[in-house]
């Protein structure tokens, strides 16, 4: 099949560019890329006022599949990706039962096979039933299919587990996706301590739980040589600790952060209740601004949504009862240009980057380019097209959001993967 892109801007994030140019896709590759392209085809697209970028690669969703199915599961989940615009995308561990098994990482590549055709590339879990105390076969899970190793959802307290596991995957050349939060001092707790943990009479989850443990893992990885990468990173701190580990050592120390923390503060707790609570916490502005610093410099390597669906019933729970996590796949993308290209601090090329080519390169799934001869995984977006947020229209199970009602500017128009378009907005 060969599919004709017309009259699009294309976005090249390792060239640093946008040029008008056509692409012609055939055999699931980018066959031709060039001004004025006259050929047959298939099937053809005119995106004329659209932008035409690597396809989006999304390295931390949570699928709920096996086991937690009710709140979301790998057909869902994948619909939600290719509505966001995200042809890739990465599933934790924290399953039930848990992903720490060469059966359990095969079972979500089988499953995957009969989604939407969002690629899905599975995490299998540090250490048994992510419990802390024994590691997993890294081997194994690797040989099976796993990308990268994570306990995501709890922080591996053992320094001594967490060195060897980094040890064993350096072997490997697998990364460590780690949830940094000292457990002791993080607790269930669901705001941040500050203010508006005062203000609720809650006791609050403080930013020091984070930055202690990245702190630590980037000493580890510095002393053992592999390669780290922090989830979620919430705060200022964190990323000047980053910064510092990264930009005057050379540790090999990558890291990412999600929308809701260079949007949200913890302000937002107070207004929307259980649908504001995620760990780590929303903070402060004085945290949002250096999360924005951090985007900007290279800090901070990657854009995620750290996808956790869960059910209404979950979430019309008390703030102290309600699990925490909120969904992101399909607003991702509007919610980074609303927030980072529309107001000037991010250009076009620097935010594919961070929400495709980086990822990319961090879990070595060699996606995120625009030449000739990648493989034709693609997002086609409208920069300026304005849409309100309506969890009612989301291809996911969940409605777990605090973003509803607001107003954004970005909208995915087509998505594709391997040259096939499995998404076409339809509004």
């Amino acid at each position: 099949m060969k599919l004709l892109i017309k009259n699009g801007s294309v976005i090249d994030p390792a060239g640093d560019a946008i040029s008008r140019m056509d692409l012609l896709l055939e055999d699931g590759k980018v066959a031709l890329l060039e001004r004025g392209l006259e050929v047959e085809a298939d099937q053809t697209i005119d995106a004329a006022g659209l932008m035409v970028a690597p396809g989006l690669v999304d390295m931390h969703v949570h699928l709920r599949d096996p086991g937690l199915t009710y709140k979301e599961d790998v057909f869902t989940g994948t619909a939600a990706a290719a509505r966001g615009g995200v042809t890739s995308l990465v599933c934790m561990a924290n399953t039930q039962p848990v992903t720490d098994s060469p059966e359990q990482i095969r079972y979500v590549l089988d499953r995957a096979a009969q989604g939407s055709g969002v690629r899905v590339y599975p995490v299998g879990a540090v250490s048994r039933e992510m419990k802390g105390i024994e590691l997993t076969d890294a081997e194994e899970l690797k040989q099976a299919g796993a990308v990268a190793l994570s306990d995501d959802g709890c922080n591996v307290d053992n320094a001594d587990l967490m060195r060897d596991a980094l040890i064993r995957a350096k072997r490997l050349n697998m990364p460590i996706l780690s949830h940094c939060e000292d457990t002791s001092m993080a607790g269930n707790r669901a705001v941040n301590e500050g203010r508006v943990s005062r203000k609720l009479w809650m006791e609050g989850r403080p930013a020091i739980a984070e930055e202690i443990m990245v702190m630590r893992d980037a000493m580890l990885a510095e002393e053992t040589g592999a390669h780290v990468h922090i989830c979620h990173v919430s705060t200022a701190r964190s990323v000047d600790i980053i910064r510092k580990m990264k930009k005057k050592k050379g540790v090999t120390l990558t890291c990412e952060t999600c929308p809701q923390y260079f949007t949200l503060t913890e302000d937002e707790v107070l207004t929307q209740g259980a649908l504001a609570r995620v760990n780590p916490p929303l903070r402060t502005r004085k945290d949002m601004n250096g999360i924005i610093a951090g985007l900007r410099d290279g800090t901070i390597d990657a854009i995620a949504t750290d996808h956790a669906p869960h059910s209404a019933e979950e979430k019309a729970r008390s703030l102290s009862r309600t699990p925490s996590g909120m969904i992101g796949l399909e607003t991702s993308l509007a919610l980074t240009l609303t927030q980072l290209y529309h107001t000037g601090k991010m250009g076009l090329p620097d935010i594919i980057r961070r929400m495709s080519t980086n990822p990319s390169h961090i879990l070595r799934l060699h996606r995120g380019h625009m030449s000739l001869g990648v493989t034709a995984d693609l997002t086609i977006f409208d920069p300026d097209e304005e849409w309100t947020i309506d969890p009612e229209q989301f291809a996911s199970k969940a409605r777990n959001t605090p973003f509803a009602g607001r107003t954004v500017k970005g909208k995915v128009k087509y998505t594709i993967v391997r040259g096939n378009v499995i998404y076409r907005d339809q509004g």
